[in-house]
């Protein structure tokens, strides 16, 4: 398991659970929720936010946030 914060360009995981309520929340309206493969788009400069694509959907996350989410990555 690794956090959303600690990948890389590139790099993909499954959502495994989002460990902050308001935060779940959130991403369950937006639609995103657990089983979903999570790709690591774009890092702005010093990584926040960053961008990442889940079901064809660009999101932007604060990297604050996605210390929260929770992926199983496939190199495990």
């Amino acid at each position: 398991m690794k956090k959303l914060s600690d990948l890389n360009v590139g790099d993909k995981g499954v959502l495994l659970e989002v460990t902050d309520d308001h935060l779940q929340q959130q991403l369950l309206e937006m639609g995103v929720t657990p089983g979903q493969t999570i790709e690591v788009e774009r890092k702005s400069p010093f990584s926040d936010p960053i961008a990442v694509v889940v079901s064809h959907l660009l999101l932007s996350i604060r990297i604050s946030d996605a210390n929260y989410i929770i992926l199983t990555v496939e190199d495990e």
